[in-house]
């Protein structure tokens, strides 16, 4: 039987934190996860991950959790990184950085799940060092008995996420990009047996602006001023993928997008909306 694994996207603030919760179980329990992933750097205030939020993302269900390029907003983040063994920074960040390079969950039935969160260079702050390189580094260096991989590349540029998903391919289990709160239709597994996908979406209010008050962000793109752009509050979804993965190999055997409208039906798992095997 595959390892089901359910990677989840960028979790915005309060209302993607509440879609976690509500989701999560239902999910885990309907669709027999095995092991869920979860980018939270937007989970506290629409960035940046606290100290009391990771605590409310682990709660709901959260094994492995990433982060992304507000890896640091939170000061009291730091302390959780230094203490937590589900929880990633970027692993292209200096080699001073706090934190994990990669975590390693059990699952129930045994096989091992290593997470590896990664930072795009392009259009993104200057200050990582090569994702492709830094990848290589920690697959050189992860425990042999570890088959199942997955990759979040946090990135803005969708060139670069493709092409670290033909770089890993064959090599990991699943790449999926996180950032842009925009989910991509371009799920499939490369011919290698990764699974991929560019972007898996936001899990927040999509009545917004990427998850933000959306009058605050058009007055602010027509007038040049900056605004406080607080986290909206309407059409609450949980969005991602459930991945398939042969637990023996590594290799995956089903990838599908997953989207749960909380505001609608907080209990159930909708439909899926896309698959491929």
């Amino acid at each position: 039987m595959p390892l089901n694994l359910l990677c989840i996207g960028d979790v915005v603030g309060s209302p993607g934190r509440r879609a976690l919760h509500d989701c999560v179980p239902a999910l885990v329990r309907e669709r027999s996860v095995d092991c869920v992933i979860v980018n939270a750097e937007n989970a506290t205030d629409g960035a940046g991950l606290s100290a009391a939020a990771y605590e409310k993302v682990v709660q709901a269900g959260a094994n492995l959790i990433t982060l992304g390029d507000h890896v640091y907003r939170r000061k009291d983040t730091i302390s959780v990184l230094e203490k937590s063994d589900r929880l990633v920074r970027p692993a292209n960040l200096p080699p001073a950085a706090p934190g994990r390079e990669f975590a390693i969950h059990q699952t129930a039935g045994g096989a091992k799940v290593a997470v590896i969160s990664l930072l795009g260079r392009m259009y993104m702050k200057p200050l990582t060092n090569c994702p492709f390189a830094a990848v290589d580094r920690i697959l050189e260096n992860l425990p042999r008995d570890v088959k199942v991989i997955v990759v979040d590349i946090h990135a803005e540029a969708t060139s670069e996420k493709v092409a670290m998903g033909w770089h890993l391919d064959g090599r990991v289990s699943v790449v999926f990009g996180t950032h842009t709160h925009i989910p991509t239709a371009d799920e499939r597994i490369l011919p290698k047996g990764t699974a991929y996908i560019t972007d898996v979406g936001m899990t927040g209010p999509y009545d917004s602006v990427l998850g933000r008050l959306k009058e605050r962000v058009i007055g602010s793109m027509r007038s040049g001023v900056p605004s406080m752009f607080d986290v909206a509050e309407g059409d609450v979804r949980l969005c991602g993928v459930l991945v398939g993965v042969e637990p023996t190999t590594g290799r995956a055997v089903s990838i599908e997008r997953i989207r749960v409208d909380a505001d609608r039906s907080p209990s159930h798992a909708a439909a899926t909306v896309g698959r491929v095997s």
